[in-house]
């Protein structure tokens, strides 16, 4: 079982983790910290558990993770910047985790368009970004974060597209030592984004990101679209160049074509 105290020591930010609620089992983190951050919650704030009933991913999926296995935590952030820089902050997200799964594992991972973790093309980590605005203005931001840490067994089509990091390293990690070198890398990284300056994000995500130049499949509800992908727009979107035409997509499933 989880204990607050237990995550906290040796913390070494200010700000994030600092206010820390810790649940056995939850419905969503996401939709707690939601709550927490309509009432004034602090930045920073931090909503983890052991389990969660009604996990949930992108596009309304869910996400599964066996009890005592994975971090299952949701982050509060309130940066002061406009609407337009908000779909760079799962780039925030995926850069900060990278590092934090680095330094723990000695392993190199791979960032995926636009906020998925890799090793070897196996999926580690998902992110889900959830935003308030008022007046044009971002009032918080929840970032919701799922990350394989000790699941060794993956089923259904999970089994050839999912890992985790004790499957890749051979070892067992401590789920509390990874967490706390999570809050490190995202206090590090937000001092520039909490003012609207992504530039060291954007570039410890492309030094990870494998898919820029390559051929690409990008998946949506009713499309699939081929090209080459190009580059990113400056508001997070990936440039696509399919003939001899250049389209930006905010969405979508992207795999390499091999």
């Amino acid at each position: 079982m989880y204990l607050k105290e237990e995550f906290q020591q040796g913390l070494r930010t200010k700000v994030f983790g600092r206010a820390l609620l810790v649940f056995e089992t939850i419905e969503s983190t996401n939709m707690y910290a939601k709550t927490l951050a309509s009432k004034g919650a602090e930045e920073g704030t931090v909503v983890i558990a052991d389990h969660q009933t009604s996990g949930r991913g992108r596009f309304g999926r869910t996400w599964l993770a066996e009890p005592g296995s994975s971090l299952l935590f949701s982050v509060i952030i309130r940066p002061t910047f406009n609407a337009d820089k908000v779909g760079l902050l799962p780039f925030f997200a995926a850069a900060s985790i990278a590092l934090a799964v680095e330094t723990t594992t000695g392993m190199q991972c791979e960032c995926k368009w636009p906020n998925d973790i890799l090793f070897h093309d196996k999926k580690n980590c998902g992110i889900l970004l959830e935003s308030t605005f008022q007046h044009n203005k971002l009032d918080y931001a929840i970032i919701g974060i799922g990350l394989n840490v000790n699941q060794t067994n993956f089923s259904g089509d999970l089994a050839g597209t999912a890992t985790s990091l004790r499957k890749e390293c051979g070892r067992e990690f401590d789920r509390r030592n990874v967490f706390r070198q999570i809050m490190s890398s995202l206090e590090s990284l937000y001092t520039d984004v909490s003012r609207g300056i992504f530039d060291t994000v954007l570039t410890e995500w492309k030094a990870r990101a494998a898919l820029i130049g390559k051929r690409i499949k990008l998946t949506q509800t009713a499309n699939i679209i081929e090209g080459v992908a190009i580059a990113l727009a400056d508001d997070g979107g990936l440039i696509v160049e399919t003939g001899s035409v250049q389209r930006v997509f905010h969405a979508g499933d992207v795999t390499i074509v091999k």
